[in-house]
């Protein structure tokens, strides 16, 4: 019901804009996050947006860098990654839930996940 697309390899410094579509679920009513896997390493939080678009979340490792939004008429997300640096290598998935603001970060906390897509930085 998720579908990410967009990664690729890039020289540190470049940029990648990732999408993720959605079908099957009323997107409007879910907060949408991108997290991250690293080989040998945890998922981990990158960003989130709320139902409306409003107040977006970062980790600070992404901050100033990273801008997620969302098209509610198209019921897609984006992750527009700028400054990528190599460290920033991993596969991207995007995920739905219906949390509140306070679990965004907890991976747990969402109901439904995409693929992922492979992001790889050379240095």
């Amino acid at each position: 019901q998720l579908q990410a697309s967009g990664g690729g390899l890039v020289q540190a410094g470049g940029s990648l804009s990732l999408s993720c579509a959605a079908s099957g679920l009323i997107f409007r009513m879910y907060t949408l996050g991108w997290f991250r896997q690293a080989p040998g390493q945890e998922r981990e939080f990158v960003a989130a947006i709320g139902r409306s678009g409003g107040i977006p979340y970062y980790a600070d490792s992404v901050k100033g860098r990273f801008s997620i939004s969302r098209d509610n008429a198209k019921n897609t997300v984006y992750l527009q990654m700028n400054r990528l640096r190599p460290d920033d290598t991993a596969v991207y998935h995007c995920a739905a839930t219906l949390a509140g603001a306070g679990s965004v970060v907890y991976r747990n906390a969402y109901n439904y996940w995409g693929q992922g897509t492979l992001v790889t930085v050379s240095s």
